[in-house]
């Protein structure tokens, strides 16, 4: 089982690693040099790798089932690939040298590895022995009769009942429970602000309301003493953090909850957070991961792609993710600041690229904008002939779906041409919680006007339970919003707290997501590589492991979206390790045998 292996000791751990496979031990102890055992180890590997395609194999390879040997041959690529020179070199580590060491008995061997590095090596050598043990379950069709289809279709009921018993954990914002507490605690909020209900579906008041300070949130909902650290860290050190009103009414009022927890992530900054944002300062770290500074050809401007641009108005949003990759840049709500010029000459810069069919206003979130202001850009990018689409990235039908109002959809509307020029929508839904009959009430105003919606899922620890992004999914297809990514959460220090082992989100994608029906699985899982943009993370040719570090963190490297006609660097990218996710795993109360297969997606 997974779970005794995680709370195995590191000498536990390295007995263990040699059991599964002594004859690398024998072949490592007996090297005189890195050099010597790398040969020794290749030498092994390629008799491996000859014994899966070989007629005159042992009967062991032969009777191996094929899915067995896929994957120890993948796990055989991933180990030369560990511990080729080339790759030594360019992560500044050797896994082999550190394995030698471990082989050999050396005195400190185990003071320079971690539960995590032998982790990632057990389920290695295990993979290239073929004894995965990814999954016992046999299915075998009898024969092309009734019976065999009457055998499918049960297993196929099978599978989703499982599935079914997973997607019950998780309830949606238009459940009765969480309506009635959702209903409870707006009466709480208003009678704190001395609002009414009409108050409450005017967007401009929510824009007045935003909760910004720790004493105003903990008098209207109970925190948990790690959310009031955080909250002290952050006011300590002038860290903002915005939370809309209404979406303060998807808290559990009376403490932190499976049903919540995802909700309060995204917007109370925890301490680890805080204290890398302050280190970053310190030492003037550049928190923009994406590079952005270095992809805008003119101010407003982002550009990543032949055929579309980001245009920014404004940076600011109603409410603050903690997880956003454009921290660095976000400024509080209460000073929003039209670009005017900016954006005219950003308009104009466009107007004189024949190149560019297509603009995502985004920003900051454009919706925290007056109508007359949004009007006039869209009049403008709708004026320019070759722009065919106009995407508005706005996460208010989450934060805020009053601000969805008939007024600013006519607006949308009235550039909306079937057959000329698309206007649409795009979101950036997390949680199966955060959909709410106000939301269903925004959603149809748009949809009914002809227009599309699409989500963007940020895929965060918080989101990563076993089929929880299905549920949202799910929700999401069903309330009229089509999934479009899922983004791996970006490599940046501050944002630890959320970050998913790569793995993870290639394990969902296969051993969940492909059990729902193609049109609710539409999300493409993506890794966004700073400056250049997005590569698919279930291309086998965009990325590689070529290290797995002492910690268990693995080094990935990515081949840019545009590498397949021009020669372009590639990105090098340290990946949270498996082990530690698991054990966060475990600490939360999951059953992390659930996750056993993680260590063989690559």
């Amino acid at each position: 089982m997974i779970q005794n292996i995680v709370e195995s000791s590191k000498i536990e751990l390295t007995e263990y690693l040699w059991i599964i496979d002594p004859t690398i031990k024998l072949l490592l102890k007996k090297s005189d040099s890195l050099r010597q055992a790398r040969e020794k180890i290749f030498e092994y590997l390629n008799k491996l790798d000859r014994h899966y395609t070989s007629i005159y194999a042992d009967d062991y390879f032969k009777e191996l089932h094929a899915i067995e040997k896929n994957n120890a041959r993948e796990c055989i690529k991933i180990l030369k690939n560990v511990i080729r020179t080339e790759n030594e070199r360019l992560t500044h580590f050797s896994a082999l040298h550190a394995l030698i060491n471990l082989a050999k008995n050396k005195r400190d061997a185990y003071d320079h590895v971690d539960a995590g590095f032998l982790c990632e090596f057990i389920n290695l050598f295990k993979g290239i022995n073929g004894k995965s043990d990814m999954t016992n379950d046999v299915f075998i069709l009898p024969s092309d009769n009734t019976e065999a289809s009457l055998m499918r279709s049960e297993k196929l009921n099978h599978y989703a009942k499982k599935m079914n018993e997973y997607l019950s954990r998780y309830k949606s914002g238009l459940e009765p429970e969480l309506v009635f507490k959702q209903k409870t605690l707006k009466k709480k909020l208003l009678d704190y602000f001395h609002a009414t209900e009409a108050d409450w579906k005017t967007y401009q008041w929510h824009f007045t309301h935003i909760i910004r300070e720790k004493q105003t949130l903990s008098s209207l909902v109970s925190l948990e003493d790690d959310e009031l650290e955080g909250l002290r860290v952050a006011e300590q050190n002038q860290i903002p953090f915005e939370i809309t009103p209404y979406y303060l009414s998807l808290f559990n009022e009376t403490g932190r909850t499976t049903d919540d927890q995802g909700i309060r992530a995204q917007v109370i900054p925890t301490k680890t957070y805080c204290i890398n944002v302050v280190d970053n300062r310190k030492k003037h770290i550049d928190m923009d991961f994406m590079g952005e500074k270095s992809t805008n050809p003119i101010e407003a401007i982002t550009r990543r792609y032949p055929q579309i641009v980001i245009l920014k108005p404004v940076n600011v949003c109603p409410q603050i993710c903690v997880y956003c990759q454009r921290n660095w840049e976000l400024e509080p709500s209460m000073q929003v600041k039209t670009k005017g010029e900016d954006i005219n000459n950003a308009i104009e810069w466009i107007h004189q690229n024949n190149y560019i069919n297509e603009v995502l206003v985004t920003g900051g979130d454009p919706f925290i904008l007056p109508d007359t202001y949004l009007k006039d850009i869209i009049t403008k990018l709708a004026s320019i002939d070759h722009v065919d689409r106009i995407r508005i990235g706005t996460r208010t039908l989450v934060t805020l779906p009053f601000r969805i109002t008939e007024e600013l959809v006519a607006i949308l509307k009235q550039y909306h041409e079937v057959g000329k020029r698309e206007i649409c929508v795009v979101t950036h839904f997390e949680h199966v919680a955060e959909i709410t009959p106000d939301v269903l009430e925004a959603v149809k105003k748009i949809r009914n006007s002809g227009m599309s919606i699409y989500n963007q899922q940020v895929y965060t620890y918080y989101t990563s339970l076993k089929y929880q992004t299905a549920a949202l999914r799910k929700m999401l297809k069903i309330s009229g919003i089509d999934p479009y990514y899922t983004f791996n959460t970006k490599g940046k220090d501050e944002t630890i707290d959320f970050r998913v082992p790569i793995a993870r989100i290639q394990q969902e994608r296969k051993e969940e997501a492909r059990f729902l029906p193609g049109l609710v699985r539409t999300d493409e899982p993506v890794f966004n590589v700073p400056k250049l943009g997005k590569s698919h993370l279930r291309a086998w040719q965009d990325h590689e492991i070529i290290m797995i570090l002492s910690s268990g963190q693995r080094i990935y490297r990515f081949y840019p979206w545009e590498s397949s006609v021009t020669l372009v660097d590639a990105y090098l990218y340290t990946d949270v390790s498996i082990y530690d996710y698991l054990k966060r795993l475990a600490n939360d109360g999951q059953d992390i045998d659930e996750y056993k297969t993680i260590w063989y997606y690559f």
